[in-house]
């Protein structure tokens, strides 16, 4: 089964088992939405509960099968649950003691009973979710109720209104004279209205130049501010282009005596290049002589 939302206040769901639909209403949106919610809910319980049911009893048949197959000539009857086979259990006389049953004969019986608690277990889970189902669904029943009586009380709420409508109507037509007062009064108001809006527009404009105004004069105050800024820092680099001038004239003149001094010390040096060179061939002359 699934829950589908056909409205904003309105589901239902089918039951292909059944062969039926069924319809619900709510209050609210929120009302359908919790409602939904719980359904799958409880869906998603009972599917969870069916899967685990079969695992178990997969697992349940896959033990049986192999104990059948490991004693096949004493199979698994109502006598040996319970205690009265007679090719295992000899017969008990005055003089006999009692004796015990096998543990083996105890274990299906055992087994059984784990299967059957599980099944009551299941059965149980499965009866409350059926109840929930059972009082959201008449809970569901009681808000169409309570809607179909809203709908009859707005429908004679309708019917009442329209009543008056017609009655207010039927009095109009003998109020014409108020008609046109109330007209002529509208045409007036409206006039008022005009030359107001009118009045407000020129207010808004004269608003919107002042602030123009205001704006314009802040932009020539920055304007001057900066202005003055720029005059100040004109001056401290006029000083220090001055100050640029004077450094190159004075290094313009180091530059000039450095080159005059340079002159003279090659001039100096090309005499004593001339004097070693006059040296050094009265040398060899010398050497060549002796």
């Amino acid at each position: 089964m699934t829950f589908t939302k056909t409205s904003q206040k309105f589901g239902q769901w089918a039951d292909s088992r059944a062969n039926t639909v069924y319809g619900l209403g709510f209050s609210s949106e929120h009302h359908l939405s919790k409602f939904a919610e719980k359904f799958q809910e409880f869906k998603e319980a009972a599917r969870l509960a069916k899967e685990k049911s079969q695992e178990k009893m997969e697992l349940t048949s896959t033990p049986s099968q192999e104990s059948a197959g490991g004693d096949i000539q004493s199979p698994l009857t109502p006598e040996s649950i319970n205690g009265t086979d007679d090719e295992r259990t000899p017969e008990v006389t005055q003089n006999s003691e009692p004796r015990a049953e096998p543990t083996q004969n105890a274990l299906p019986f055992t087994h059984s009973s784990t299967i059957s608690k599980h099944w009551e277990a299941e059965l149980a889970t499965l009866k409350g979710n059926n109840a929930k189902l059972t009082a959201a669904l008449l809970e569901s029943t009681a808000n169409v109720k309570q809607w179909k009586q809203q709908l009859a009380a707005y429908q004679e709420e309708a019917e009442r209104l329209h009543k008056r409508v017609t009655e207010l109507e039927c009095v109009s037509s003998q109020a014409n004279a108020v008609h046109t007062h109330k007209t002529e009064l509208n045409q007036t108001i409206q006039e008022l209205e005009s030359t107001l809006k009118k009045k407000e527009e020129e207010i808004e404009r004269l608003k919107q130049e002042i602030d123009n105004a205001r704006e314009l004069q802040a932009q020539r105050d920055a304007l001057t501010q900066k202005l003055q800024e720029v005059e100040i820092r004109n001056k401290d680099l006029e000083g220090q282009l001055s100050d640029l001038e004077q450094r190159l004239e004075k290094s313009q003149n180091e530059q000039e005596a450095f080159r005059n001094n340079l002159k003279t010390l090659l001039e100096i040096l090309d005499g004593k290049i001339f004097e070693l060179t006059e040296l050094r061939d009265n040398l060899a002359k010398l050497i060549e002589c002796s």
